[in-house]
């Protein structure tokens, strides 16, 4: 758009927008042709009918104007102006278009986005002929607060997961009762309910949930729901796994906190640092019980794919916070100056529970960093393109973007990436704190980054091939981590009610 404008018509009105996220102007800036401008309406109706000549069309068209991206100006009749000449364009090429919007503008910057200028960007728009999807409904609906987005339609959506992070979250309380609240609001213009995650892949029963609730007209119980669960997933009742299920649904999977935002923030995939979160919504006590009761239970349907996969996903979990508990002992030790204590939470991490993770996720087909790359290079019609396609595959999951402007935004937990990035960095900086008290020096943040980038940046360039085929015998596997670390677990448990240790934050203000 700019390149035409610049060159073709250089007195278009033309203004350039700020950078998205952490990205150089360079990579992600925008140019918004102004609305008003006659040039608008050409170039959006030659484009669109391109589009319906080539794919037809079932009059929808998705129009994400200003998705984070702050406009011009904020000024109402702006505003409207925008939406008029948006929907103007489409139109001209289709009579009975629907513009199809996200909402989630309105969400990740309230401090533009007023009831008076989204009001104005909604009602430039005829009525019924745009329908915004209320893109994060189960956190925070924002036909609530907008009259019902002023009278267009819209959808409640799910989003759930940012990034497709793997890791145990749900809102299943929220999810159950929040599109039959939205549909008895006062002068609803619900239209449906949909799911719009950032990945798919994981959390199943949340998903299973949410597409049921399409058929339903009122919420379920959730109790008896949950009941049933493991006997339509596995094919057979066991009590072992409806308690265990019912212990996830009760605590790991019903987050009530305020406007929670599910990215994993676990220091598992956290570029290690003395500032990293180890808050849970639940307690561990739950989790730890459920991967209890699962292994009770592993004996009787390991034949099941669904019931490898669950075993495979609550030891992950586990580890997961394990890896949080192993990050305080390190925490303290470092400032305590306790090199024995520090060597041995370090140790641990790094060279068993890292390699024992990597090894159970390797076990099974759904978590394996070969089956990515695979499918990345696979698109290539060449070799040296399937050699970007697989340094952007790795990219993405890892730095997203050249100097890690979205860093770990994606994270995965799968078999190859534990071993090869997230062990890499715990190691350096377990190193580095060693070489530290060894020297009587404070640890050094921005040095430590610049150290830990060439190992994420050695990783997108190594060019290994990865297994994409399972590897170990799941059970085998998660039976000896179990023996291991179930004692730990509960230990630290028992430890944490009597007294938790001081924080990372609080030691290292």
């Amino acid at each position: 758009m700019c390149f035409l404008c610049f060159r073709l018509y250089p007195k278009a009105n033309v203004t350039r927008l700020g950078p998205w996220a952490h990205f150089n102007c360079s990579f992600s800036c925008s140019f918004i042709l102004d609305p008003r401008d006659p040039l608008f309406l050409q170039i959006g109706a030659l484009y669109l009918s391109q589009v319906v000549k080539l794919f037809g069309t079932d009059h929808i068209y998705n129009t994400d104007t200003f998705n984070e991206m702050t406009p011009p100006s904020s000024d109402p009749d702006y505003l409207s102006a925008i939406s008029r000449s948006v929907f103007a364009s489409m139109t001209a090429v289709d009579p009975a278009a629907v513009w199809l919007m996200q909402g989630w503008l309105f969400f990740s910057d309230p401090n533009f986005w007023k009831p008076v200028q989204i009001q104005s960007l909604l009602h430039g728009v005829p009525l019924g002929r745009m329908i915004v999807l209320d893109l994060f409904a189960e956190a925070d609906p924002v036909f609530t607060y907008t009259e019902s987005f002023y009278g267009q339609p819209f959808i409640w959506c799910m989003l759930h997961n940012f990034g497709g992070n793997n890791g145990f979250f749900g809102t299943v309380e929220s999810i159950n009762s929040g599109p039959f609240k939205a549909q008895n609001f006062p002068n609803s213009t619900l239209v449906g309910i949909g799911m719009t995650p950032e990945g798919i892949e994981q959390n199943p029963v949340i998903y299973e949930l949410m597409s049921e609730l399409a058929w339903r007209k009122e919420p379920v119980n959730l109790a008896k729901w949950v009941s049933l669960y493991a006997v339509r997933r596995y094919g057979g009742m066991h009590d072992s796994l409806t308690a265990a299920w019912k212990l996830l649904f009760s605590s790991v999977y019903n987050c009530t906190v305020p406007h929670y935002v599910n990215h994993n923030h676990s220091p598992l995939v956290r570029r290690p640092s003395f500032r990293l979160r180890t808050d849970l919504w639940y307690d561990p006590a739950d989790l730890f019980e459920a991967w209890r009761l699962f292994m009770e239970a592993a004996p009787s349907f390991m034949s099941k794919e669904t019931f490898q996969y669950d075993l495979v996903d609550v030891t992950r979990q586990v580890l997961q916070v394990l890896t949080a508990s192993f990050y305080q002992d390190i925490a303290d030790a470092f400032g305590n100056k306790k090199m024995a204590e520090l060597l041995t939470a370090g140790g641990v991490l790094v060279y068993d529970l890292f390699p024992e993770l990597d090894r159970l996720l390797s076990s099974n087909q759904n978590f394996l960093l070969g089956t990515w790359l695979e499918r990345a290079q696979s698109k290539a019609l060449n070799e040296k393109e399937a050699q970007l396609y697989d340094m952007n595959a790795r990219n993405q999951i890892t730095l997203w973007g050249p100097s890690g402007e979205i860093l770990d935004y994606a994270n995965k937990e799968w078999g190859g990436l534990i071993e090869d990035y997230y062990a890499q960095r715990w190691g350096l900086f377990v190193q580095t704190l060693v070489e530290c008290l060894d020297h009587g020096l404070p640890f050094n943040q921005s040095s430590f980054n610049q150290a830990v980038f060439q190992i994420e940046k050695g990783f997108i360039y190594n060019g290994r091939k990865y297994p994409t085929k399972p590897q170990g015998d799941t059970y085998e596997i998660a039976y000896r981590i179990f023996l291991k670390y179930y004692p730990q677990a509960m230990k630290r448990l028992l430890q944490t009610v009597k007294g938790s240790p001081s924080s990372p934050s609080s030691a290292f203000p």
